[in-house]
């Protein structure tokens, strides 16, 4: 645990919520030279005191200690190359199914109405099946799964959609 980094977010929210060392010693029980400690990162508080700190703050035991670098739970892990099947599975309907099958014009045409684009095109297009490949992974990341990141560095032919998504991944908590 880095007690530098706690103690700036101590001393951090406790200014946010205009409370003095003084007044947040007095709250908990301790002296306002505790409270000062705690900010300059030379002690931590004690465990038993964490609840009723967060509680004062108005935030959680893991924002107190983590700040930033909130823990991510992941819903589930999937790898670029199930996304670039996925993506090549449509394609292989059209071609299964007939590109003027009801249900597969449905499908493209629901892609193609949300996101405001032409789908097909990126199937005859190695960059713009990138794009797609890139899209369906951000989509992925927003939805709380998980990919690992050589998977990315290692899977993409273009070096601008794979940075656009190494970006996402790390916005994402991916590191």
């Amino acid at each position: 645990m880095d007690t530098e980094k706690v103690g700036k977010q101590i001393a951090a929210l406790r200014k946010a919520k205009g409370i003095t060392q003084n007044e947040l010693g007095e709250r908990i029980g301790v002296t306002f030279q505790a409270v000062s400690k705690w900010e300059r990162g030379e002690t931590l508080p004690d465990t038993g005191i964490l609840p009723d700190l967060a509680r004062i703050l108005e935030t959680s035991i893991d924002s107190i200690l983590l700040g930033d670098e909130k823990r991510t739970e992941y819903k589930g892990k999937f790898t670029v190359s199930d996304m670039r099947s996925g993506l090549s599975c449509l394609k292989k309907s059209g071609e299964y199914l007939g590109t003027d099958n009801q249900i597969y014009r449905a499908a493209i045409n629901g892609i193609n109405t949300e996101l405001n684009t032409d789908i097909e095109a990126g199937f005859k297009d190695d960059y713009l099946f990138e794009a797609f490949l890139a899209e369906a992974i951000i989509q992925n990341l927003v939805a709380g799964l998980y990919v690992d990141l050589s998977d990315v560095k290692n899977n993409f032919k273009h070096e601008h959609f794979k940075n656009i998504v190494l970006n996402f991944c790390s916005k994402y908590g991916i590191k």
